[in-house]
């Protein structure tokens, strides 16, 4: 399969401007198109292939390069050293407001971002009014962009996006910033897209978003892959590295109370009485309560973790599991493992709260879980074998 995106040893020094003699050396460097030899190194030796249809996240710290190797894949930026080939058209969706006139109207921007696209004007008028109604910002469409939020700016950028159709999409954290709403309306068109053999390059600090809509990740540390694997993998290893190890229960601190979230975590043997320990092959029950803000059942993400490595993780869309309603804005899943067998340890359950449509984690609740038995077997689950 073709590559779109082939990045071969890519490095970025920006030079150090701190001091007079400084800025001298880096005017020099640039004016004589000379090799910056001192300065600040983002990114080192960077080796990338994306191929038509492939969808790539690239997670890491702020100050990773994840943003500074976006925008030497779509031209922005050049790189120091190393080169970069790209086959395709890119949709970029970067810095919030590039590519915009501050003073035109969101029509007027709409109307020039699709020709510096290259559609031509009779395509432009086909597609204006698609535009406008992704967009959904209502007569501010008419204002210039100057007036707008930076959330009403990434739906302008977005709905271009729609109609141009890239043969390859680069998004940098655009998703962060949109209401839940737009969120899911995102969501379900890079869904479409990539069904579509679309290709995507994602730069997020959400896991979820991640894992949704990315099927491969890279970790950048220090401007450098730390790791290249699937998403899920990847991006489970990045987060349980800078997570903090936590005891007992804990809530997200962001929690918002008035949106979908967990209100009650509870561990139960088979006899449905309440723990915290558990032999292995004893039944695990875990009963999550829930509210919903406008009564429509939540979705739910439920993992086991041993010490910061994922153990299991699924999400109640998958089971196609609906939660009992106890009252208009109170709901209940059950679960149950039956015989678990994971090996003596110290794990942790998680649940986490979504959307009714399993597009968003919204918060997440966590219990501590010892298992304990006189096997002695090592790892982390007890596999079935047959010895001969």
């Amino acid at each position: 399969m073709t590559n779109l995106i082939t990045a071969k040893n890519i490095s970025k020094v920006y030079p150090f401007i701190n001091t007079a003699s400084n800025r001298f050396k880096s005017l020099i460097s640039i004016l004589f198109n000379k090799t910056i030899e001192d300065g600040s190194k983002v990114l080192s030796n960077i080796n990338l292939k994306i191929k038509k249809g492939e969808s790539l996240a690239i997670i890491g710290k702020n100050g990773a390069g994840k943003s500074t190797l976006l925008k030497i894949i779509s031209g922005v930026i050049s790189a120091t050293s190393g080169q970069v080939s790209v086959k395709g058209k890119i949709g970029a969706l970067l810095e919030l407001g590039s590519g915009f006139h501050p003073d035109y109207t969101g029509r007027e921007n709409l109307k020039m971002s699709a020709v510096l696209a290259g559609l031509s004007d009779n395509e432009i008028n086909n597609n204006l009014d698609k535009m406008i109604h992704f967009a959904d910002i209502g007569d501010y469409i008419d204002q210039p962009v100057k007036t707008y939020s930076s959330g009403m700016v990434v739906r302008l950028g977005f709905s271009v996006v729609t109609v141009t159709k890239p043969d390859i999409l680069i998004t940098d954290e655009v998703l962060a910033v949109g209401d839940a709403d737009f969120q899911r309306k995102c969501i379900a068109w890079i869904d479409d897209y990539l069904k579509n053999n679309g290709t995507l390059l994602l730069v997020s600090h959400s896991i979820y978003h991640v894992q949704k809509l990315c099927k491969h990740a890279i970790w950048l540390e220090n401007g450098q892959i730390k790791k290249y694997g699937s998403s899920f993998i990847v991006s489970q290893e990045y987060q349980s590295f800078y997570e903090k190890k936590k005891d007992g229960i804990v809530i997200s601190g962001d929690k918002d109370i008035t949106n979908h979230h967990v209100t009650e975590l509870i561990l139960k043997n088979s006899q449905l009485e309440n723990i915290t320990r558990i032999e292995t092959y004893q039944d695990l029950v875990i009963i999550i309560d829930m509210y919903s803000p406008d009564g429509r059942p939540p979705g739910l993400a439920l993992g086991i973790v041993r010490n910061d490595i994922p153990v299991y993780g699924t999400i109640s869309e998958t089971h196609n599991a609906l939660p009992e309603k106890i009252s208009k804005h109170v709901f209940k899943y059950t679960v149950k493992y039956k015989a678990l067998k994971l090996l003596p340890a110290d794990y942790i359950i998680k649940a986490h709260a979504m959307d009714p449509e399993c597009l968003r984690l919204i918060d997440e609740v966590e219990m501590p879980l010892r298992v304990h038995s006189n096997t002695t077997d090592m790892g982390v689950v007890e596999l079935d074998t047959e010895w001969r």
